[in-house]
């Protein structure tokens, strides 16, 4: 018979960041034993609040089915001695098995006959194996300082206070982390501190809810917030500001969230609306408001662990704890401001960006000598762009920053339109960093664009050439971040340049400090890699990729521009037969005299070769044209007319001919050809082409 299976931990207030990788640690690892030893299961529900972590599992039988144990002893050539004796192997091998010789059995393979010994093992019951299988599954949680508690040698990431083990109705009885378990959960620590005695595994969490305050589903409880705060924030004639990572560690730190709504004194309003946002998100836990036109507004929302009898008081509490948080912004601001900010500039000189690469000062200005290049091939405003640089580390050393480091580049950009840089300066301060994490938002300004291409192209080539490239899963300069964020603005905003010609100018900045002449290849290919990564992300098959990246093109741009030129010629009909002519080119060439001569006319005897060569020279001008401008797509759709007479030519002419100069002719002629697609790509990478990709 198979039932639901519950399991619960009671513990003290677990850390709330961790309380969801720990109830999907503990889900694994329970499945992962449950498989382990047979035994079938279903649908899965994980519970966690702040006290508890607990796993609701349905259809688990009552015990492991029998099975076939089956155990490999010694070569029968081993077993027995030369007078038919079994040997100490074999004696050994049946005394751990505890049978006779007439039990074993034997089983012929490719290399000999070897014994067996093979029983049937009755299934144990679940309510014998689950205890063990939950503390095997605790003991593997990603708990990094387990604590003790009490007399005993227990350990776990917090006090243990109550065990529940139970398979449908039936209690398993069992001690897990030094605790006996039973059917007895806790409610809610103020509104239902007692016990609340369960009847049936799948009344888990409906009792918990119905009699003990508490809202077992994490996923419900984020719900429950985020629309509790929405309404209150409506009730305020506002919105609420809620970012996820914080919706998700308030639902850890609350079994029955209520939302209550605070103010704060309007005169703190003159301090930007980032760090006010910032100190309440990070310090408070509160969710800001903001009006229709998204301006702070001096309101925010609380989620308080009880429904409280006295709600003025709990708004009350928290409008008092909140000021001097908010009160201590204000003060970083004005402070701040006492000096302007390339005030700053000075002290960057004193702080270490890197031990071989210098200060941030040194940083600051090897990037101002990028940036100005860069600004000039792009047709900006080069002066802003040095400006620019030189300024962007300098909100590093503002108390604002020092208190709140996330506020980096967005607290440079409020410094510097309060001492009057000009906003295209202020802006890029802030995108610099962009974009922060994947699937953010890229700089807009060109400015920006420049700034943020600048940094992370100094970054990368300095931590390459002291030798502290990524490895493995280690990045401690997230110089991967870094790769993918400089090749996601170059082609998502469209910006026409050379990466190869940047890195060795960043190089160039870097010389007298450290030996960058590994570096610049290195850089490079690693960005190839990259740049792989994010074509697959995106759908691209490998082949169209190697396609375009043999060529090596340090344009990302331009190779953006290849790649869909090459999937949209990947689906014409001719392109299979055309990718295939290009392999058997490829081969051929190189096999093929090096330095074949140009192409003869008069050599041309065959009327297949001459209707190849004729089509090439239509072909010729006009494509060529047409790749020198980026239009890839169109030249190669030009170019799929070949495939007729490329087909002809292979089919009725002998390349490889004993008459040297027919054959060095029509080499070159095959050259030409090959020449021609591998302005684009090498098209012999492609695979043969996926019919039910197409009709997609």
């Amino acid at each position: 018979m198979s039932r639901d299976l519950l399991i619960e931990i009671g513990t003290e207030e677990l850390p709330p960041k961790a309380l969801k990788t720990l109830a999907d640690a503990l889900l694994q690892h329970v499945t992962d034993g449950l498989d382990a030893a047979g035994i079938g299961n279903g649908e899965k529900r994980i519970y966690a609040t702040p006290r508890r972590l607990a796993l609701l599992i349905a259809n688990v039988p009552d015990s492991q089915p029998d099975r076939e144990i089956e155990r490999k002893g010694p070569a029968v050539k081993a077993a027995y001695d030369a007078d038919g004796n079994p040997t100490k192997a074999l004696r050994g091998f049946m005394h751990s098995c505890g049978a006779t010789p007439e039990q074993l059995d034997t089983q012929e393979t490719d290399k000999g006959a070897w014994l067996l010994f093979r029983m049937a093992e009755k299934g144990q019951p679940i309510s014998t194996l689950v205890p063990g299988i939950v503390d095997a599954a605790l003991a593997k949680l990603p708990i990094p300082k387990r604590m003790r508690w009490g007399a005993s040698d227990v350990e776990f990431v917090r006090p243990v206070h109550w065990i529940v083990l139970m398979h449908g109705s039936n209690v398993i009885d069992g001690e897990v982390l030094g605790i006996r378990s039973s059917n007895r959960t806790r409610g809610h620590r103020f509104h239902a501190n007692n016990d609340i005695e369960l009847a049936d595994a799948g009344d888990y969490a409906a009792r918990l809810k119905a009699d003990g305050y508490v809202i077992a589903d994490m996923v419900e409880r984020v719900e429950s917030i985020r629309e509790q705060a929405m309404r209150t924030a409506t009730e305020l004639g506002g919105n609420a500001v809620i970012n996820d990572d914080l919706l998700a560690e308030v639902a850890a730190l609350t079994e029955w969230p209520v939302a209550v709504a605070g103010e704060f004194e309007a005169e703190f309003l003159s301090v930007p609306a980032e760090a006010l946002i910032r100190t309440m998100q990070d310090n408070q836990k509160y969710f800001p408001v903001v009006d229709a036109n998204n301006t702070l507004k001096n309101l925010f929302i609380t989620i308080s662990n009880i429904d409280s009898t006295s709600p003025d008081k709990v708004r009350a509490g928290n409008e008092r704890v909140v000021r001097p948080r908010l009160a201590d912004a204000k003060f970083f601001w004005e402070k701040d401001q006492k000096q302007p900010l390339e005030a700053y500039i000075a002290s960057l000189d004193n702080v270490v960006f890197q031990t071989k690469l210098g200060s941030l000062g040194e940083k600051s200005r090897r990037v101002a000598l990028l940036a100005k290049q860069i600004a000039v091939k792009l047709g900006a405003d080069e002066v802003a762009a040095e400006r620019a640089a030189l300024l962007s580390k300098c909100d590093l050393m503002t108390d604002m920053v020092g208190e709140f480091p996330t506020l980096q580049g967005v607290m440079g950009k409020r410094y510097a339109q309060a001492c009057g840089e000009t906003e295209a300066v202020a802006l890029a301060l802030d995108e610099q960093y962009k974009p922060r994490h994947a699937g953010d938002s890229l700089p807009q300004s060109t400015i920006g664009q420049v700034l943020a291409i600048s940094d992370k192209l100094d970054t990368l080539v300095g931590i390459f050439a002291i030798g502290q490239k990524p490895t493995g899963e280690k990045d401690p300069y997230a110089l991967r971040r870094a790769a993918l964020g400089v090749l996601r603005i170059m082609i998502e905003c469209r910006l026409d340049l050379d990466l190869a010609v940047l890195i060795r100018l960043s190089a160039q900045t870097l010389a007298g400090t450290v030996d960058t002449t590994k570096a610049v290849d290195e850089v490079f290919d690693f960005m190839l890699e990259r740049l792989r990564a994010y074509y697959l992300d995106r759908g691209v098959s490998f082949d169209v990729f190697d396609a375009v990246s043999a060529l090596r093109p340090g344009n990302p741009l331009d190779f953006d521009q290849r790649i869909k030129a090459v999937q949209v010629f990947r689906q014409l009909p001719e392109a299979e037969s055309l990718a295939t002519a290009n392999k058997r080119v490829r081969n051929i060439l190189k096999k093929a005299e090096t330095g074949s001569d140009g192409i003869d006319e008069s050599l041309l005897q065959e009327q297949a070769e001459q209707t190849l060569y004729q089509q090439l020279q239509a072909l010729k001008t006009g494509v060529e044209n047409l790749f020198d401008e980026g239009e890839y797509e169109l030249a190669l759709t030009r170019l799929s007319v070949l495939r007729t007479p490329v087909d002809a030519f292979f089919d009725s002419v002998m390349v490889m001919t004993d008459d040297e100069a027919l054959r060095r002719n029509r080499i070159a002629l095959l050259n030409q050809m090959s020449q021609l697609f591998l302005h684009a790509a090498d098209l012999s990478l492609l695979q043969q082409p996926n019919p039910q990709e197409y009709a997609a």
